[in-house]
């Protein structure tokens, strides 16, 4: 009993560790995800006519006319990114990036293939996460907090 005793003293003293490492995963997250959101925006950018002709004629953006469509998700992949890799509105920009996810997917869901659902999905995930848990303690969300008490 003692010696069961002991091995779950140590289990519980120790199962605590990899929590901290938590800052970095927390980081690591933002920054892989603005990244490739940013990455996305930037292509969209570089040839304006081309994105608007993807908006008109490949993506089924719903409701919202293809123009409008093409400034407004163009817009989101430049900005979220920034203030989710920052972790400034942290959660706003992975709420922003998740519906911005869902929408990419359901739009280009006839062309994107096993392998491009399972990505969107992959980021939503992630993005969820970011969501749920807050962009962690090295972003300008939790300095700001600490501040504002």
């Amino acid at each position: 009993m003692n010696a069961l005793h002991n091995a779950l003293q140590l289990y519980y003293r120790t199962s605590s560790l990899p929590a901290l490492a938590s800052p970095v995963l927390d980081a690591s997250l933002r920054l892989f995800l603005a990244s490739a959101f940013f990455r996305s925006g930037l292509t969209k950018i570089q040839n304006w006519d081309s994105t608007l002709y993807l908006f008109r004629e490949e993506y089924r953006v719903p409701l919202l006319p293809p123009d409008f469509a093409a400034c407004l998700g163009t817009g989101a992949e430049l900005a979220f990114p920034v203030l989710l890799a920052l972790g400034l509105f942290g959660r706003f920009a992975a709420l922003g990036l998740s519906i911005l996810n869902a929408v990419a997917a359901y739009s280009y869901y006839d062309q994107l293939g096993e392998a491009g659902l399972n990505q969107h999905l992959y980021w939503g995930l992630l993005l969820a996460a970011l969501l749920v848990h807050g962009p962690g303690k090295w972003s300008l969300d939790a300095w700001l907090e600490q501040r504002c008490r």
